[in-house]
């Protein structure tokens, strides 16, 4: 048993030949819209008006100065908001103002531990453990299949950095 799709413009509800253009338009934001974007199929002659009936909007956030609350999003024609500029004109104004940096984002990580089978060996920046070490010195065969396997390369005992760092014995 097979199947068969058929493709509908959601705009028309027209049933879409396998030849047909279709495009996808994605919905941002819309009152109406209640669990983020969403996308809708639809031939571009339906959607060819769309540019001209484009509005020029201004999106502002207002924000508490204390901190409190999260911002309000607003949408406004731009030719209201430049109304509000009654000093200087709104053009001016905006490109005199205060740059927004955008918050740093913390990279929130998971924390490798390297004192585990799944970690040990691999390289990495900070202090070497001595769980991490003794599983390097006990499963070293373990360790180096799964290093080479990935790609990373392996530990060698006779290897002076490689001695010191995980506890080989050295010869002297």
């Amino acid at each position: 048993m097979g199947k068969k799709t058929i493709r509908v413009s959601d705009f028309s509800g027209r049933v879409l030949r396998p030849d047909d253009e279709a495009v996808r338009v994605v919905i941002l934001e819309h009152p109406d819209l209640v669990a983020g974007p969403v996308q809708l199929d639809a031939t571009p002659v339906e959607v060819e008006g769309i540019d001209d009936a484009a509005l020029d909007v201004v999106v502002v956030e207002i924000h508490d100065r204390n901190g409190g609350g999260e911002p309000r999003r607003v949408v406004l024609t731009a030719s209201e908001f430049d109304a509000m500029a009654t000093d200087v004109p709104m053009a001016q104004l905006l490109k005199t103002a205060e740059r927004v940096r955008p918050p740093k984002t913390r990279r929130a990580a998971e924390k490798v531990d390297y004192g585990t089978i799944e970690h040990a060996g691999r390289p990495h920046r900070g202090r070497v453990t001595e769980d991490e070490a003794r599983l390097v010195r006990e499963r070293l065969d373990e360790v180096n299949k799964r290093l080479a396997d990935a790609g990373i390369r392996q530990i060698d005992p006779t290897d002076a950095e490689h001695a010191t760092r995980y506890g080989f014995p050295t010869a002297g």
